[in-house]
């Protein structure tokens, strides 16, 4: 098995990825070893990336409203596992952000979730993670 840092660095040097890498952006998700959820939301956005910090918005808010934890206990608790279906923002399309990169998730949520063995529960956020 990857460590993450491992793993990260292998995301990082993807040739799919090579323009974020270039530009500085990393990857955005995490995967506590203690997680016990996992969040699969679309991708981050825009303002999540430019901050380093997923689910950093409106939406962010809402959800952790919905399942009743504080901002604290979502980011600092090491029950939440974050893995969307792409790790970088998309970019902007006609109608909002445009959807997540095609075989991103096939290509790296099965060794993302290794590092993270004890999720009991998944929440798939939104139609992409859903169909997918």
């Amino acid at each position: 098995m990857e460590t993450l840092e491992e793993l990260t660095q292998a995301i990082m040097s993807d040739e799919q990825n090579k323009a974020f890498t270039e530009q500085g952006i990393k990857p955005l998700f995490t995967i506590p070893k203690t997680a016990r959820i996992n969040i699969v939301g679309q991708a981050p956005g825009i303002r999540a990336q430019e901050s380093g910090l997923y689910w950093n918005d409106p939406s962010g808010d809402n959800l952790r409203d919905w399942m009743g934890v504080s901002r604290e206990e979502f980011y600092e608790s090491g029950m939440f596992a974050i893995v969307p279906m792409d790790f970088y923002f998309p970019g902007h399309g006609k109608s909002g952000d445009l959807p997540p990169r095609k075989g991103f998730a096939d290509k790296w949520h099965e060794k993302v979730l290794a590092l993270a063995p004890d999720i009991q529960l998944t929440i798939l956020v939104g139609n992409y993670a859903q169909r997918y």
